[in-house]
């Protein structure tokens, strides 16, 4: 953690010199209806460099670019995909990020050099109203050191990233609590390249078939796709539920979906006592954060039911406990 922190402004007050920041190349964070994002001017080669730097995120691993409103993405791209457009006016604003060509306007280094482009309209009124007031679309990676849990609250942003980035905006804890879905639906069939907040089912529903592809350990093709990442800083190891039955001596965290397990745990984190999948999504990464905290030498998790939101939430938690196969 960072020994500074950047000016944390409380967000129905904070935009308009959130925007004044943005505008001048500086970089802020902001809540969405997924996760906390880091934002600069999508333009601006500069500006967007700095959010690698804040990140320490590698250069390979594209930025995701926020506009305010539907009819701004035709503005900046020119003429979509017939599926494309269909899929942005049915689902945004809200927690859906597509593929599309990258125009001359925004620089390679937005999409890590390729020539498609990430792009959503954020379901929050402050994400929207800081793009409008900033007068550009807002390059806006999750607010956080790279690979490492995403934030759902600003105290996150603060205990991650310190005086990395020149505003925070505190909007409270966010509503989804996991990433966009990510989809490329320029070719015949869309293909979801990241599972999130968004279901896979409500895709079927609106467009009909889909295929899934699953994280990569090369070259990203989309935002948050590598296989391993989202990870506390604390090895986190992924079972089925119930508990583990080996002794515990205490030391261990225990991430539960419905009920905490019988015996004794460091510390135990329900996600959803009601097994409600929306609210499991909303509290995973506020949960992790928690957990990390404690002091733990390991964070036992429990797979969630594979179905809706639940395969969302399992692909963080793979990927979670993926850093720590590899690291070790």
């Amino acid at each position: 953690m960072s020994a500074k922190s950047a000016p944390v402004l409380p967000a129905a007050s904070g935009v308009a010199e959130a925007a004044a920041v943005l505008r001048s190349g500086g970089l802020v964070a902001f809540p969405t209806e997924t996760v906390y994002g880091l934002g600069a001017n999508a333009l601006d080669a500069r500006a967007a460099a700095r959010i690698f730097k804040a990140k320490a995120r590698p250069s390979f691993d594209p930025l995701i670019t926020h506009l305010a409103d539907v009819e701004d993405l035709a503005t900046l791209v020119g003429a979509l995909p017939a599926t494309v457009a269909a899929l942005a006016e049915r689902f945004w604003p809200g927690p859906l990020t597509l593929i599309v060509d990258r125009p001359p306007a925004v620089p390679p280094i937005v999409t890590s050099g390729l020539e498609t482009m990430a792009v959503r309209v954020p379901d929050h009124p402050v994400a929207r109203e800081l793009i409008r007031r900033a007068g550009l679309p807002v390059a806006a990676p999750s607010a956080n050191r790279f690979g490492m849990l995403s934030p759902t609250r600003a105290e996150h942003v603060v205990a991650g990233l310190g005086d990395a980035v020149d505003l925070i905006l505190d909007g409270g804890p966010t509503r989804c609590g996991i990433e966009s879905t990510i989809v490329d639906a320029r070719g015949d069939q869309p293909v979801v390249l990241r599972l999130g907040s968004l279901p896979v089912e409500a895709l079927v529903e609106a467009v009909g078939p889909v295929s899934v592809r699953p994280g990569s350990s090369g070259q990203p093709v989309a935002p948050g796709t590598l296989a391993a990442h989202y990870a506390p800083r604390t090895p986190l190891r992924l079972v089925d539920a119930p508990a583990p039955t080996r002794p515990d001596d205490g030391t261990r965290g225990y991430l539960a979906f419905r009920e905490a397990p019988e015996r004794a745990y460091g510390a135990v984190e329900v996600l959803a006592p009601d097994g409600d999948l929306t609210g499991a999504a909303a509290r995973l990464f506020d949960a992790l954060h928690r957990l990390d905290a404690t002091g733990v030498r390991e964070i036992v998790a429990e797979r969630v039911p594979d179905a809706g939101l639940g395969r969302a939430i399992n692909d963080r938690l793979r990927r979670a406990a993926a850093t720590w196969q590899t690291s070790g």
